[in-house]
């Protein structure tokens, strides 16, 4: 069952990653992770 929900919320996940890419583009996405990512370190 933990299983189930894991993989569950990991395709929710990718699902909105795709959307994203789809609506903004490329380049706003890759700049959105890399902002993240740094605002994290």
């Amino acid at each position: 069952m933990l299983l189930w929900a894991g993989a569950t919320i990991g395709g929710l996940a990718v699902t909105g990653a795709l959307a994203l890419w789809f609506h903004y583009g490329s380049q706003v996405f890759f700049e959105m992770i890399r902002t993240g990512f740094a605002a994290c370190f």
